[in-house]
């Protein structure tokens, strides 16, 4: 059965085409800066927005045209799987990722919902081997359900710490049976409403310890994904632990756990944090953490994570010239955690939604491989700091100098020339790689 009969496998036809069902500049094979395009951006589909997001808000119902609700909820489990897959198939997708509760209900027991599991995962890795299309990464929903009110591993309640201590080790097992190359968290729920009556320290060393209780059970049953924190400064608690890529740094360099733990970042969380989204991902590639990315983008007219699907061919451009200097972003990948439109509820939608995505950050990877190859940045940057390039500026960086010998320089100094940045010219020269 065909979910999609009326949409036809996906191909690239170039930027002339008027088929708003085809690709105007993501050509999977297209070597670009060496690898092929594919290779480069590693999308993935986001279960959760892409199969259980049902067009609903706060002020309205659903309204989404989905044609796999079955009569028991089992029963759309598994025709979601198929759907999705089909999704994936006609897109040329490589990778999805997915929480625990999007694919399987949880039931009435712990018991109950590891059977559901059980039975959707059997499904799901028919269809990998069907197909060949593999598990970026899974997690655990861990802030949905009333348990998790005051939080998950950061709780004030032992028998929540345990329930989602139950719920990681069910994921791990997951990704061991699909052979995930990664493990998210994300800590919806790991922070607080006021510190009037929390304990920081001892929630942080929760989180923590449940972090390393992860890493041991992997090395345990011989999968060692790449784990990977998502930073979001709130939403739906009012501060979050994981506030930012520094912060989630932080974290992990304090607890010793750098070794096993990268970072998973949003281009919307960083818009929240007050960042933009290549500011995050270059706290990160400097730092060694850059391990993959959740595309998607926020509006500026509004402060809250509306995870619209990306087009804005700037800062995708900026977020690539960022991968590209990291030398790319395996095993990780860029996942569309991104939903449709409230207005856009019809099955089609999650197929053109997904080509503007796929299509924004092809172009932006070849503007970012045509700045990198000009060496645009890297020439700005030489001349901006080239006073550290000979004389006492070379010596201040071999470590030649100190406070004193530093002062008896400067009183001999008659003036100091200062060169403009150019700021004005130079975000305008940007457009020369976008047209």
């Amino acid at each position: 059965m065909s979910y999609f009969p009326q949409v036809e496998k996906i191909q690239y036809e170039g930027t002339t085409t008027t088929n708003p069902f085809a690709f105007r500049h993501f050509n999977p094979e297209e070597v670009v800066a060496g690898k092929t395009m594919k290779e480069h951006l590693r999308f993935a589909v986001a279960y959760w927005h892409t199969m259980t997001q049902d067009g609903s808000d706060p002020f309205g119902s659903p309204v989404n045209q989905r044609t796999w609700m079955g009569a028991t909820e089992m029963e759309t489990a598994k025709n979601r799987v198929a759907a999705f897959f089909e999704i994936l198939e006609k897109l040329g997708v490589d990778y999805f990722c997915f929480h625990d509760v999007d694919i399987a209900p949880e039931g009435n027991s712990l018991e109950e919902f590891y059977a559901n599991l059980d039975e959707i995962t059997d499904l799901i890795k028919e269809h990998m081997e069907r197909t060949g299309i593999k598990l970026l990464w899974n997690t655990a929903n861990m802030f949905s359900h009333p348990r998790y009110v005051n939080g998950a591993a950061s709780t004030n309640h032992a028998d929540v710490f345990a329930y989602a201590a139950a719920q990681v080790k069910k994921g791990l097992d997951i990704s061991k049976k699909l052979n995930g190359q990664n493990y998210v968290f994300w800590g919806g729920r790991e922070g607080y409403e006021t510190l009037l009556n929390t304990d920081m320290a001892f929630e942080q060393d929760n989180i923590a310890r449940l972090f390393k209780m992860a890493i041991a059970y992997s090395e345990k049953i011989g999968h060692t994904p790449q784990f990977l924190i998502e930073p979001k400064p709130m939403e739906p608690s009012k501060h979050q632990y994981d506030f930012d890529a520094a912060t989630a740094l932080q974290f992990i360099q304090k607890y010793g756990i750098q070794e096993k733990f990268k970072l998973n970042l949003e281009a919307n969380h960083a818009t929240l944090a007050g960042h933009t989204f290549e500011h995050e991902i270059e706290v990160a590639r400097i730092n060694n953490a850059l391990g993959s990315l959740d595309a998607n983008q926020g509006d500026v007219l509004l402060g809250w994570d509306t995870d619209e699907f990306p087009t804005n061919v700037y800062d995708v451009t900026l977020a690539m010239y960022g991968v590209l200097e990291n030398g790319g972003i395996a095993p990780g990948g860029i996942n569309f955690d991104s939903k449709v439109r409230r207005s856009s509820f019809a099955m089609e939608d999650l197929f053109l939604a997904h080509i503007a995505g796929m299509d924004t950050f092809a172009r932006g990877l070849k503007a970012a491989a045509k700045l990198k190859e000009d060496r645009f940045f890297d020439t700005l940057k030489e001349k901006r700091y080239a006073t550290f390039q000979e004389g006492i500026g070379e010596s201040i960086v071999n470590d030649k100098e100190d406070l004193e010998s530093l002062t008896d320089y400067a009183l001999n100094l008659k003036d100091i020339e200062l060169e403009s940045s150019h700021i004005e010219y130079v975000k305008s020269c940007l457009n020369d790689y976008l047209v």
